[in-house]
């Protein structure tokens, strides 16, 4: 996957969220349109003005996100805290505070100003080779 694009009901709220309150920069931003952010070597994450993404798509109505979580992992518990508590004030609703988590690790859940949730981990099980592979182990 190279692309993810999100249907998003308020453009600005999500500009004021991830470029302002967390100091993400775009790569592309068009005014009432089309937020694009570089999330990952190779990969942009899109947020879609609701109105327009329907447009674009042919359907009378943008879709909702639901069901879906876009995951952060990284390398300890204490910047999970940080990462969560950096959301929290930039606007975020802290949807699942961060905790140990079932699979061995730490995380927690916030949602973005248009209901996005993310989940932010620390998973020592999880590594990412020289090549990109990803291994995931459950700690016990």
């Amino acid at each position: 996957m190279s692309f993810v694009t999100l249907a998003t009901a308020d453009l600005d709220a999500a500009r004021d969220f991830y470029v302002t309150g967390l100091g993400w920069t775009t790569i592309l931003d068009v005014p009432g349109e089309v937020l694009f952010f570089q999330i990952a070597p190779g990969t942009v994450l899109g947020l879609f003005d609701a109105a327009k993404f329907a447009e674009d798509i042919g359907l009378p109505t943008a879709p909702g996100v639901s069901g879906v979580t876009l995951a952060h992992n990284l390398n300890s518990a204490r910047q999970v805290d940080e990462c969560v508590a950096a959301a929290e004030r930039a606007g975020a609703t802290v949807v699942k505070p961060p905790q140990q988590a079932a699979f061995g690790g730490y995380h927690g859940h916030f949602a973005d100003p248009n209901g996005v949730v993310w989940e932010i981990a620390h998973n020592p099980g999880w590594t990412v080779d020289a090549s990109g592979r990803v291994a995931i182990g459950v700690i016990e």
